[in-house]
């Protein structure tokens, strides 16, 4: 394994070197700058090393430099928080801060070389598989509803309009926003995407909208935000349900004005984004209760695309379930495998309540688990997920009917009529899961 360690400090060069020599299927070449390793780093080396805090060129440009074509680890003796978190985003795998245990540093570089070794055994070595890996068709299925989202967005795609995608977790929103981008005028240019829930509050404004160096203790470096990156292109704002109300001012501000300031900067930049937006929440609920800026909204919903469950849409179940069979077969060389006709019923009784992305799931499980070429009922799991889905659902209801038992002081007329159940219905399920009110 061909390793490059980046350090512009002599003395821990020597000292790695040192303690890596005896290990003799490790071949370490060092560099005292990253525009030193960068004249030299070809396909042989596998790994790179490197230190963030050097002069000339810093550590997080030279991993972009990089990108990701090697594994990366990095070692230094500054860590912040940001910096950790941007060299996790280039691909980082190992992050030290100095002094480390250089035998800690050691199974992370085997750890690193094992991952390499699984990619190389799972490189897919045929054309065929190769095509069919890269197939990238975003619409596997076929649906009445699918095909008149479909008509919309394409429709939507020839215009500068923002966009906000409804629908319930796993549907397929961002699938439906690349679609938009890619049938655009903006196609050759930047898709950004950013999940709202994914990324802390307080790291949020800045992912957004970037910073000047010095802005706060840890901005050693300017960074430009998710506003400028997207420039000519499309911005999708996944979960926007979730964002802080105090960034929704600004964010409203941002797209009426065309223009941002980074944090600790007074001059404005102005940008061309299409915004695309995309909720699994009830935004008018969160209006109603504060939580949602209601102008906000309507400057996020121009077009409005309501994307039904998976379990509306039923004819799209055996395509998805199918292409990705074959694209795990592919992936991993297993022999070809098919569902039986009770598998496949089995898939089409499923209520899919976390829609194609548990779909996607359950198949790929099956497709690794299952041990012949046959893939039955039993190897979807999928009892176990009903029984859970039924506990789940008789936790709430034993819940709701002794909240409203309570509220009704034990009256069950009127508990009935608030339930919309017959008085006959509401006792079996009283005495079903032993509620009584005292």
């Amino acid at each position: 394994m061909k390793i490059a360690i980046v350090e512009d400090d002599i003395n821990m060069r020597k000292s790695l070197e040192l303690f890596f020599k005896e290990h003799k299927d490790l071949h370490i070449v060092t560099f005292r700058s990253p525009k030193d390793a960068l004249k030299e780093l070809d396909s042989s080396f596998e790994l790179v090393i490197t230190d963030l805090n050097m002069p000339h060129m810093n550590g997080l440009e030279f991993l972009k430099q990089l990108n990701n074509r090697y594994e990366m680890i990095v070692i230094t003796g500054n860590a912040t928080l940001h910096s950790a978190i941007d060299s996790i985003r280039l691909g980082v795998k190992d992050f030290f801060q100095k002094p480390f245990d250089p035998e800690l540093l050691l199974e992370a570089i085997y750890r690193s070389k094992k991952i390499i070794e699984f990619q190389k055994i799972h490189t897919k070595t045929t054309s065929v598989q190769t095509s069919l890996i890269n197939k990238q068709n975003p619409f596997i299925g076929s649906s009445p509803s699918l095909e008149s989202i479909k008509a919309k967005a394409l429709k939507v795609a020839m215009t500068d309009s923002s966009v906000l995608l409804m629908g319930a977790s796993g549907v397929g929103k961002e699938v439906f926003a690349r679609f938009i981008h890619e049938n655009s005028s903006r196609a050759k240019k930047p898709f950004v995407a950013i999940n709202m829930a994914a990324i802390p509050e307080h790291l949020l404004e800045s992912e957004l909208f970037g910073y000047e160096k010095g802005a706060f203790t840890d901005a050693l470096n300017t960074k430009q935000g998710l506003f400028e990156l997207a420039d000519g292109g499309t911005l999708f704002l996944d979960e926007i349900g979730e964002m802080p109300i105090m960034l929704q001012a600004k964010l409203l501000r941002a797209i009426q004005e065309k223009e941002v300031t980074r944090l600790g900067g007074s001059k404005p930049i102005a940008f061309d984004v299409r915004f695309i937006s995309a909720t699994n929440a009830n935004l008018e609920e969160k209006i109603a209760g504060k939580a949602f800026r209601e102008d906000l909204y309507y400057r996020l919903q121009t077009i409005p695309i309501r994307i039904p469950a998976l379990k509306d849409r039923k004819e799209e179940v055996l395509p998805i379930a199918n292409w990705k069979l074959e694209l795990v077969v592919a992936q991993y060389g297993f022999a070809q495998k098919t569902f039986s006709k009770e598998a496949q019923d089995a898939l089409l009784a499923y209520e899919w309540y976390g829609n194609i992305r548990e779909l996607l799931s359950v198949v790929e499980r099956a497709a690794i688990l299952s041990d012949g070429d046959i893939i039955t009922p039993k190897d979807l799991f999928l009892e176990s997920r009903v029984q859970q889905d039924q506990n789940k659902i008789e936790t709430l209801e034993k819940q709701l009917l002794n909240e409203v038992l309570t509220d009704c002081k034990g009256d069950t007329s009127k508990v009935s009529k608030i339930l919309g159940i017959n008085e006959e219905v509401l006792a079996y399920k009283l005495a079903k899961y032993n509620i009584t009110f005292n």
